[in-house]
């Protein structure tokens, strides 16, 4: 698989690299971004890495340009891998009407069933098969220490993948997560023409519904501002943290007063989340 460097600019010693590639599994041109701390060039030991997933709207850029992240990746060594979060290009189904939450910026990592979105919208696949495959062989990276973490859309797929794929990750966090779109407004419209009207199949993408068949607690973190508007309707945090009492399992789910859905949200936390898996990474200032 042929990658074609796109960007590229320097940061707190390290490389702020853009890439894009053809992507097998769906079907078109992908794109993403990837932090590459001062220690991944000073070797011999490849370096950890986290994945992070964005939210409804963005691209691989907007944490990149936003949460002020790289800084906190540099002190402890770990490496940052953005991807897009759909599939792009000439072909690609769209929301019929325009809206930004189902199509385009709107793949919610699933694995699409129906059409005519089957044949791009497997993103499940790339985040959890292509990409790392892609990442592992062409950047110094350990790929037994990788760790995954994401924003709202990306939130929710950050704690699906996790749960569903225990032992590819050592920890996971998110912020402002949608919990369950079992129950909100984004999963009925979204789920529904991904997967189908078998509100059976959805389950498999809803963290509520995976904590309690989940066969590895490992260290999940969760951040939810107070003042979040979509917190209410869509995120449903209060349904995570029933479900994570109800099956024991232990996750550091954290309640902030006025904050918001914001990147702002987001920066402010951005280097407590990174510490929290630069333990569970054992990497270097954790």
């Amino acid at each position: 698989m042929t990658l074609e460097k796109i960007g590229a600019n320097h940061s707190f010693g390290g490389q702020q690299l853009r890439y894009k590639h053809q992507s097998a599994v769906l079907n078109c041109e992908m794109t993403f971004s990837i932090y590459l701390p001062p220690q991944a060039e000073q070797g011999p030991v490849p370096v950890p890495v986290l994945y992070w997933l964005s939210g409804l709207t963005c691209t691989d850029e907007n944490f990149v340009q936003k949460a002020g992240a790289q800084q906190h990746a540099a002190e402890h060594g770990i490496a940052i891998v953005c991807p897009d979060t759909s599939p792009r290009g000439e072909g690609v189904a769209d929301d019929p009407e325009g809206a930004y939450d189902m199509g385009l910026g709107a793949g919610f990592y699933v694995n699409a069933t129906e059409e005519p979105w089957a044949k791009h919208y497997q993103m499940y696949s790339y985040i959890v098969e292509e990409l790392p495959t892609l990442i592992n062989v062409e950047f110094p990276m350990d790929s037994a220490r990788a760790s995954i973490s994401g924003h709202s859309m990306g939130g929710h797929g950050a704690l699906t993948i996790a749960l569903k794929n225990p032992g590819q990750f050592k920890s996971v966090s998110a912020f402002s997560p949608i919990c369950s779109p079992l129950n909100c407004p984004w999963g009925d419209k979204t789920l529904g023409n991904y997967l189908g009207s078998n509100r059976d199949t959805w389950a498999q993408y809803d963290t509520v519904a995976l904590v309690g068949q989940a066969t590895e607690h490992l260290p999940v973190l969760v951040d939810q501002g107070e003042g979040d508007n979509f917190l209410e309707e869509q995120l449903k945090t209060p349904l995570l943290i029933e479900a994570a009492k109800k099956a024991s399992f232990p996750m550091d789910i954290r309640l902030h007063p006025e904050y918001d859905h914001s990147y702002f949200f987001i920066a402010t936390f951005i280097g407590e989340h990174m510490a929290f898996h630069a333990r569970a990474l054992g990497a270097g200032k954790a």
